[in-house]
């Protein structure tokens, strides 16, 4: 797969796809097999009113889906211990946890978190591309057009405001370099992945 148009037709429907420096041609020919348990998760996921309707705490609904789901395939949050010598002299150049990883794939998602964690996310996408821990980065978050069908379920206001985590606020700060040059997926989640089980 080379294009977003190569992508299932139910990913594509879900999901809008941004494709940055082939981060698409390395996930489906380098890591074919982790890049499949990818689309097969989020083709298994549903955004549901009830899940929406309801706060999450420290993680919402949707990412303990995903959580679940990969770990059950091997994934794993991952922390790593990076340090930085220069002539003898060692600092510490510490990185945050990955929500899920796996053979050089981190992969974030961003559900409801304040924007600037897209900023921590993309930093530590370029950190551990430039020192070749992983291959790619991969972000699952919402999209700006989802803003409606969350206003509709009455919590938009007080909870998904646009200062948090979605499309609008995330390419740019990729196009922006963010990331270096550490190719980037993003999965962002469309209203037409929303299902009413009310």
């Amino acid at each position: 797969m080379k294009d977003v148009g190569d992508l299932p037709e139910a990913i594509q429907r879900k999901y809008e796809v941004l494709n940055w420096r082939n981060a698409l041609a390395v996930l489906s020919t380098v890591h074919e097999e982790h890049f499949l348990e990818i689309l097969d998760v989020l083709g298994g996921f549903r955004l549901l009113h009830g899940q929406l309707a309801v706060g999450g705490g420290n993680k919402s609904l949707m990412a303990r889906f995903i959580d679940v789901e990969l770990t059950s395939r091997g994934w794993v949050e991952k922390s790593f211990d990076t340090r930085i010598v220069v002539d003898g002299h060692e600092r510490l150049s510490p990185t945050h946890k990955v929500d899920c990883f796996k053979g050089k794939i981190a992969l974030e998602m961003e559900w409801n978190n304040k924007d600037p964690f897209f900023d921590r996310d993309l930093n530590n996408f370029r950190l551990l591309f430039d020192l070749h821990v992983i291959d790619v980065g991969v972000i699952v978050t919402r999209t700006t057009a989802l803003q409606r069908v969350l206003e509709g379920v009455g919590r938009a206001k007080t909870t998904f405001g646009m200062a948090t985590t979605h499309t609008d606020k995330l390419y740019p700060k990729i196009a922006g370099g963010g990331a270096g040059g550490c190719p980037v997926l993003v999965f962002g989640i469309k209203p037409e992945a929303y299902e009413d089980d009310r």
